[in-house]
């Protein structure tokens, strides 16, 4: 099981229909400049993609997202060779599709940029119960509100320090329910379906959220969360690591790394979470704590990390809260900002404007295993000209006191600065 990030992948040239698609989306006369009001034509091509609608009462959508990096830095630390391999890569190319009918929803996403794990969602959900959504497939375990925001909208261009513990996509089957202020999902987990479902054991995950202030206009809202994960690794599973490198997808090198923990067993995860947010303004944190069981009697390792966050759009309103999703585990989480027609910049407006600032930390130092300890300061500035269009401009400063077998340095630490840009066109 190692950290998620990866290296930078080539651009496809099966992104070319993408892009003309992502641009005729946004170009494109608004939807009810060609019907009547209320009604729903049998096919629309809007900021939501291809959607087809159906006389049996199904819907069929087509959409997508590009998101394309760029950026330089510096490392103050002799001896730590390429800070970034490439200075612009592709980070994301998806294509993803949905497809409705009654109390059933599939969805399926392919990431053409990913060679590892290409196949993000893969799922089939069933809504008939009063309250409860069931999905079965490939989705993300229901863990940490950072990992649950959806990667088009979060805040800046990577998640913080301490997704380097959350579990992400997998295989498996889980219920969801929810109240007036409360929600709950639970789920049973095996590996991902795009490097083994029978590999890395068995998961059992749960989160629960409750708002005791959720306001009528879906915004200004109080969250609370926990979350908890403990999954088998079984005699199969050889070998377990954990690693983070700067906030930045182009950075090259993991500064903390625990590298290979041979004789791990089982792995354990509880996260606390909070979030506020009052108008254009809005505040979140979050608290894992990571423990690994080995075998032979052997005392378990202690891993730790969080964030804390805080945003403001230049409007009068914030991102809008979600308490329930269309299918999956996505309960209790904001979307994106959400753009009114006069607003865009196509309608003659001049777009919105998103602050924000961020300290995420990780600690990845137990026992005999000193993986390192790092530090990431975030600043940056989100940009939306149209609904589907955002450009991510962040600062990212970095202090890190690496174990000196990853990194091989006699000094105790290693500083660097990063400028990352986004253009991310979804729809």
């Amino acid at each position: 099981m190692l950290a998620r990030r990866r290296q930078p992948g080539a651009a496809m040239p099966a992104l070319i229909p993408a892009v003309t698609l992502a641009l005729a989306c946004l170009f494109g006369p608004p939807a009810a400049a060609k019907e009547p009001a209320g009604a729903k034509p049998p096919a629309t091509l809007d900021e939501k993609g291809i959607t087809l609608r159906f006389d049996d009462g199904s819907t069929f959508r087509i959409g997508g997202r590009l998101q394309g990096d760029f950026g330089t830095g510096r490392v103050q630390q002799r001896g730590f060779g390429t800070v970034f391999e490439e200075p612009a890569a592709i980070r994301r190319a998806w294509i993803e599709t949905s497809y409705s009918l009654k109390d059933f929803a599939f969805a399926f996403q392919y990431d053409f940029n990913e060679r590892r794990v290409p196949i993000s969602d893969a799922i089939i959900a069933y809504k008939g119960f009063q309250d409860v959504i069931i999905t079965h497939g490939n989705f993300k375990e229901p863990f940490s509100l950072d990992q649950l925001i959806s990667d088009n909208v979060t805040q800046f261009t990577e998640r913080s320090q301490a997704d380097a513990f959350a579990p992400a996509r997998n295989f498996g089957t889980a219920i969801g329910t929810h109240g007036t202020n409360w929600t709950a999902v639970t789920g049973v987990f095996g590996g991902n379906i795009s490097t083994g479902i029978a590999n890395n054991g068995i998961a059992s995950t749960t989160r629960v959220t409750y708002t005791p202030w959720l306001a009528e206009n879906k915004n200004d809202v109080l969250h609370f969360g926990l979350a908890g994960s403990y999954r088998t690794l079984g005699d199969d599973a050889s070998s377990l690591s954990l690693s983070s490198r700067s906030e930045a997808f182009l950075f090259a090198r993991p500064l903390v790394n625990t590298r290979t923990i041979r004789d791990a067993t089982a792995i354990g995860r509880v996260g606390v979470e909070a979030a506020w947010q009052q108008g254009p303004f809005r505040l979140l944190g979050e608290y894992i704590l990571t423990d690994i069981e080995r075998r032979d009697g052997r005392s378990p390792l202690l891993f730790q990390g969080g964030y804390i966050q805080a945003s403001v759009v230049l409007d009068e309103k914030g991102r809008p809260y979600q308490v329930v999703p269309g299918h999956g585990s996505e309960y209790g989480v904001f979307k994106g900002v959400a753009l009114e027609e006069r607003q865009r910049v196509s309608r003659g407006g001049t777009g919105v404007f998103e602050l924000g600032l961020r300290y995420s930390a990780i600690d990845l130092e137990s026992k005999e295993v000193r993986g390192g300890v790092e530090h990431d300061f975030t600043a940056g500035v989100n940009y939306y000209p149209e609904p589907n269009l955002r450009f991510v401009f962040d600062y990212v400063r970095s202090h890190a006191s690496p174990s000196a077998e990853s990194l091989n340095f006699r000094r105790r630490t290693v500083d660097a600065d990063l400028f990352i840009g986004r253009a991310q066109l979804y729809w």
